[in-house]
């Protein structure tokens, strides 16, 4: 038990200290974001620093119909057989326009990835004070969020690793049925 703390006070330092920048540009939805290529390159430091190193695996199931990739990060203290490891589940849209089936996967395994990595890092991926400030120009109309919607089940995560359901409102028009079930998490 006593090495399991000690591991998880490295991950809890590691939690502290890591910084992920958004240096990735979406030009079609005009946004930056990180990868989870980008959250690995920004770990390697911590290797060394606090003797762990960091693994991501994946499984595959089908349920209902619907392929589930399930992503799991892992830190591994290299001094022990100690490993705290942490979970994505992220479904596959085969029918997403535009898509062949190896990219539906490669989309999915992707953002499962950067996922279970920010889940263990616990990095948040709501929008900042400064993101959410216009500087006096006008807002956009905010997306409306629904129990039925993808991005829902991020929204849960988000909840269950603490954030506020005030923050998904910023961002979010949430249904009636999203916000009760937000709020009940």
């Amino acid at each position: 038990m006593e090495k399991q703390s000690l591991l998880a006070e490295k991950l809890s330092a590691i939690q502290v200290e890591f910084k992920a920048n958004k240096s990735r540009y979406n030009s079609f939805g005009k946004y930056n974001f990180r990868s989870a290529e980008d959250i690995l390159e920004g770990l390697k430091p911590f290797n060394s620093k606090y003797r762990v190193y960091f693994t991501i695996s994946e499984d595959y199931l089908m349920s209902h119909d619907l392929p589930v990739i399930i992503s799991k990060a892992a830190i591994h203290d290299v001094d022990s057989d100690d490993v705290i490891e942490v979970k994505a589940v992220v479904g596959v849209d085969l029918q997403q326009k535009g898509m062949q089936t190896p990219q539906a996967f490669g989309s999915a395994s992707s953002y499962g990835k950067k996922y279970a990595l920010g889940n263990l890092l616990l990095i948040d991926d709501t929008a900042d004070a400064d993101a959410s400030n216009t500087h006096g120009k006008t807002v956009a109309a905010k997306v409306k969020l629904d129990v039925t919607d993808a991005a829902f089940e991020k929204a849960k995560t988000f909840i269950e690793n603490g954030g506020s359901v005030d923050t998904i409102k910023n961002k979010y028009d949430l249904s009636k049925q999203a916000e009760t079930i937000l709020t009940k998490l």
